[in-house]
């Protein structure tokens, strides 16, 4: 993965989110969104330095309703971190980089810590 975000949507959300061999980060958000566009660089920053621990993805939630709508999201921003298909952390509004990497790390460090016990 080169450590960008990519989109999703409501067709290939299962797939790509849920069936995922990593973690995922789903910015929900939309185009007309201030703070969702203010958050683009800490995301972009964040998809970047996880490299191939964790993907980061965007749904725009004008564009895909039914995914929204599963996981009650009400306000954008919204960040939702999915591990093996169920919600492990969720962030509201426009946070900080260092936000976002704290909440990963709880996730990322266990997957990491994982992978160095299997390679032993």
């Amino acid at each position: 993965m080169s450590g960008r975000v990519h989109d999703v949507n409501d067709d290939n959300f299962e797939t790509t989110v849920l069936c995922a061999d990593r973690p995922v980060l789903v910015d929900f958000w939309a185009e007309w969104c201030g703070p969702c566009r203010a958050l683009a660089p800490a995301l972009a920053a964040v998809a970047e330095s996880c490299g191939e621990r964790v993907r980061v993805v965007k749904l725009d939630v004008d564009a895909n309703p039914a995914i929204t709508e599963r996981y009650g999201v009400r306000a954008i921003p919204t960040l939702i971190l999915l591990r093996d298909g169920a919600e492990r952390e969720r962030l509201l509004g426009a946070v900080t980089q260092t936000e976002i990497a704290r909440k990963l790390e709880r996730h990322v460090g266990n997957e990491r810590d994982r992978e160095e016990s299997h390679g032993s």
